[in-house]
């Protein structure tokens, strides 16, 4: 069942890919700056693995029915996906490994799938998303007052996060600044919006 849901997921993803492909960033130096940042993410995060396929099998002994050899989707952007498909055609040998077990699809792919194939519980399936939020409102620049912003700077913010996987599980965001030429890391693991990097996630993507 688990790799059959993951499967069919990928080829949902594909045909809608083929269809309306997800939008890269028009800049190409933003684009470049995501690739940089995400990979980097994706690396130290394919680097634990172990570590997160471990915390999920004991998760599942202490949970009906679920697959403790479970997939894992991957949410980003298209950007993402074009550094996690490079991984996965041998850029790291754990993607390598587990390429059966990785999808990388953007976020509506994902709910889209999950509306059709429900598997709410995590009994299939880890998500981890990794993506960068490159506008950040102006209401809310008071919550990083303490990182001023330069001319023509602006704020991204990283989230990342896994859910499915038991202890492994947390929702992080990392601070960054964009100057148009290039991005900076000014803070990782803040606090936003009042939600601690410690929270378990509720729904991946808040897009506050």
């Amino acid at each position: 069942m688990t790799r059959e849901w993951c499967a069919g997921l990928a080829g949902f993803a594909a045909e809608r890919r083929a269809a309306e492909p997800p939008r890269h960033p028009d800049s190409p130096s933003v684009a470049a700056a995501e690739r940089s940042i995400l990979a980097a993410h994706l690396v130290a995060w394919l680097d634990d693995w172990t570590a997160i396929m471990s915390a999920r099998s004991a998760w599942a002994r202490g949970t009906p029915a679920a697959d403790p050899d479970a997939g894992m989707v991957l949410t980003t952007s298209a950007v993402g996906i074009a550094v996690a498909v490079d991984l996965l055609a041998g850029g790291h040998p754990v993607a390598t490994a587990e390429a059966w077990r990785i999808v990388p699809v953007t976020e509506l792919e994902y709910r889209l799938w999950c509306i059709r194939h429900p598997d709410d519980d995590h009994r299939h399936h880890m998500n981890h998303w990794s993506w960068i939020k490159t506008r950040v409102p102006l209401r809310r620049h008071a919550e990083f007052a303490r990182h001023p912003l330069g001319p023509g700077a602006a704020y991204w913010l990283h989230r990342v996060g896994t859910a499915g996987a038991g202890a492994a599980d947390r929702r992080d965001c990392h601070l960054w600044r964009w100057n148009g030429r290039h991005a900076a890391l000014l803070e990782a693991f803040v606090r936003e919006g009042g939600v601690s990097h410690l929270a378990r996630p509720t729904r991946p993507h808040d897009e506050a």
